[in-house]
């Protein structure tokens, strides 16, 4: 049988405006926006509709994505448009566990606005990266970095393509052992911390916290920590706290969603990150983005 599931980008997916023609054409997007700014401490939607640059801050880029992926999300199911699965890249795990009902937007949102706070506070700024390995395999990374201390696989992305994460001078290191090691490229990544690795541990316990109000899953979605379904709520908690410092296994996740019939994949949000993955992993799926009302019409001669 078809299946469709609903994904959702990961930090750096972020851009300014987005969401705003849903906040300007749609009902209930304006109200999950409007309530996201009731119960934070800051305005999303100045974050979101404004040119600026804290956009690109952990802090801030986290509830403003969260909330701009709800905001669509609320329209498609507006519009009777669900999905039989969710999975979210990182960040956009939060987002996806709302979807699947395993909690409300407002605790999903005022989660990661804690979240983005005690990522960003983890390691002091400049003194971790991220990079994207492109053209090895994650066992050939693994044999060239495992004696290079303080760094680490961040993100299984698809084939030919993962993130490394670490102390700075580790990952610049690492860069340039794999570089002569068969590497095609080694990108170094705009981010503000060495995120999903050890160093982030202390981040995942002080949230722990602030993960509440889970309820139990209306549909299943697949876990970042495991590439995995989860279809209980006892095990939300813990793999969000175990997410911030472990690695994402996002190509697993898609795997793992592919092989039980989904061949429908939904991209929520700004950019088409996740499209891009889901080339390199199969070719055979539909893959449709939602970041605009007038991408829905997409979906709906799609029969969804």
């Amino acid at each position: 049988m078809s299946k469709t599931a609903f994904i959702y980008p990961g930090q750096g997916a972020q851009e300014c405006f987005m969401g705003k023609d849903f906040y300007d054409n749609c009902d209930v997007s304006r109200q999950v926006y409007d309530m996201a700014d009731d119960i934070l401490d800051i305005s999303v939607k100045d974050i979101c509709f404004t040119e600026n640059e804290i956009i690109n801050e952990t802090a801030y880029t986290q509830p403003a994505l969260v909330t701009t992926c709800l905001a669509i999300t609320a329209e498609l199911n507006r519009q009777g448009i669900y999905p039989d699965v969710t999975a979210g890249l990182s960040l956009g795990e939060y987002a996806a566990i709302a979807a699947a009902g395993g909690m409300t937007y407002k605790a999903a949102i005022k989660t990661v606005r804690a979240r983005g706070i005690y990522m960003q506070e983890a390691v002091p700024s400049g003194k971790g990266s991220m990079a994207a390995v492109l053209g090895m395999t994650g066992e050939q990374i693994e044999n060239v970095i495992k004696d290079i201390e303080d760094v680490y696989i961040a993100n299984y992305n698809c084939p030919g393509q993962l993130v490394i994460t670490g102390m700075k001078d580790a990952v610049l290191k690492a860069g340039e052992a794999l570089t002569a090691n068969g590497a095609k490229r080694v990108v170094a990544l705009n981010v503000s911390g060495p995120f999903h690795s050890p160093f982030l541990e202390e981040a995942g316990k002080k949230l722990e916290p602030h993960i509440t109000d889970i309820q139990e899953l209306e549909v299943p979605y697949v876990a970042n920590v495991t590439g995995d379904y989860v279809r209980s709520a006892t095990l939300i908690k813990e793999y969000l706290v175990k997410q911030v410092s472990s690695s994402v296994r996002w190509e697993q996740s898609v795997r793992t969603m592919i092989a039980d019939g989904v061949d429908t994949f939904v991209e929520i949000g700004p950019g088409k990150t996740l499209a891009g993955f889901m080339k390199r992993i199969d070719r055979n799926v539909a893959v449709y983005n939602v970041s605009k009302v007038s991408d829905i019409e997409a979906l709906k001669e799609a029969k969804l």
